[in-house]
């Protein structure tokens, strides 16, 4: 502090204080695609809308893509909700390049990431789908759209779920052989929904439901949860069966996620993403690390140009370290642990200004294989027989009287 005359008694607060580490929402579902009966006041091309109530939908009128996607995420759980609505066309190429848009406008799938200068960035979109848009597949290139929404996720620290092309097994395979990336979960098949538009069952991609599904997940239970082997509400079938068991485990090996039927309705069946790396493959992992090192790096944000001192260099570590306290007495993570490694940090670099923390934790994995070995043991037959003896008072052979 400046020290200047003063005869009496001031108060001023200490800069060199802890900050608090916070989660931004993780259940914040980003939907694009088209609705062109929409309030345009209300629903602007290519700029996010941030929905807080249902009710907000009603602008969007009927018709286009994103009345029916609203409606399915809705189905799973009330949550926060961005709408990017693109102009609709009736050529599907130019479809397309609505949907894709451009990066350097910010258009289409990259409006997206406008979501966090207008809405703060703990409300920005962690589960994107283009409900619609992300099947179409002629067995050569990859979806453009879903190849984009994995750039546009990479940046958010979110994940899309895309639909694959629901026609067989094999060419939903080929589907994902063509992307590769830790944030994009693929579903196949679509699902089967009751429309009152046309009073009629009618197929609806399930990417708009897994998102609601897994924003379900993260308010009930928490974002280190997966969102597979979860009931899925308001459908009525599937587009192709997929048995639990071999079919099943043939699609989801390979990172396609599908819905199953075990008797008691259809649940979400997968946790893998898009990726052959092992370390990375389940979509819960990538989300708790995603959220953890965003916290972080935003907490830390307080730090910033603040001078060396003793003090702060302790509250940084000490705020990180009681950050991962509480997610491991929480479950979301197994532990973790933030220190300065004297190695990585030498005078001469603090000297210019620079400090290096070390950080580590591990989430959980989801217990994908649970294996149970089942013995016979004939030994029970001895204590079958003790049992029967001592009900008998085991006396010996029975004689007759005389």
């Amino acid at each position: 502090m400046v020290l200047t005359y003063n005869h009496g008694v001031r108060v001023t607060e200490s800069a060199e204080t802890p900050v608090l580490v916070k989660i931004a929402e993780t259940a914040v579902v980003g939907i694009i695609g088209t609705a062109p009966n929409a309030d345009a006041a209300k629903f602007p091309l290519n700029v996010p809308v941030l929905l807080k109530k249902p009710s907000d939908a009603a602008a969007l009128g009927d018709g286009g893509t994103l009345k029916e996607a609203v409606d399915g995420v809705l189905d799973q759980t009330g949550t926060y909700i961005v709408i990017v609505r693109v102009a609709e066309n009736a050529d599907p190429a130019v479809q397309t390049s609505n949907i894709v848009g451009d990066a350097t406008q910010q258009t289409g799938v990259h409006a997206f990431l406008k979501a966090e200068g207008l809405f703060g960035w703990k409300f920005k979109p962690r589960l994107l789908c283009a409900s619609g848009f992300t099947s179409a597949f002629d067995g050569t290139n990859a979806n453009p759209v879903a190849a984009e929404l994995a750039v546009v996720a990479d940046k958010l620290r979110a994940v899309a779920i895309v639909d694959g092309p629901d026609t067989t097994d094999d060419a939903a395979k080929a589907y994902r052989a063509k992307l590769n990336s830790q944030r994009l979960y693929i579903v196949d098949p679509k699902v089967m929904v009751w429309s009152t538009a046309v009073n009629d069952y009618v197929p609806q991609p399930a990417s708009a439901r897994f998102c609601g599904v897994q924003a379900r997940v993260d308010r009930e239970h928490g974002f280190w949860w997966s969102l597979s082997n979860k009931p899925i509400r308001g459908i009525t079938g599937v587009t192709r069966a997929v048995a639990y068991g071999d079919h099943a485990n043939y699609l989801n090996v390979d990172g396609v996620n599908t819905i199953i039927n075990t008797g008691e309705g259809f649940i979400t069946w997968g946790n893998r993403v898009a990726t052959g790396d092992d370390l990375w493959v389940f979509m819960s992992v990538r989300r708790t690390a995603d959220f953890i090192n965003e916290a972080i790096e935003k907490a830390y944000m307080e730090f910033v140009d603040k001078p060396f001192t003793p003090a702060n260099l302790k509250f940084m570590v000490e705020s990180g370290r009681a950050f991962l306290r509480d997610l491991k007495a929480f479950g979301a993570i197994l532990g973790g642990n933030v220190w300065i490694d004297p190695d990585k940090n030498d005078d001469l670099q603090m000297a210019s200004g620079r400090i290096v923390l070390s950080v580590e934790f591990e989430p959980p994995a989801p217990m994908e294989d649970i294996k149970i070995i089942a013995h016979r043991n004939t030994l029970y037959y001895d204590v079958l027989l003790d049992g029967v003896l001592q009900e008998l008072g085991n006396n010996g052979p029975l004689t007759a009287a005389a």
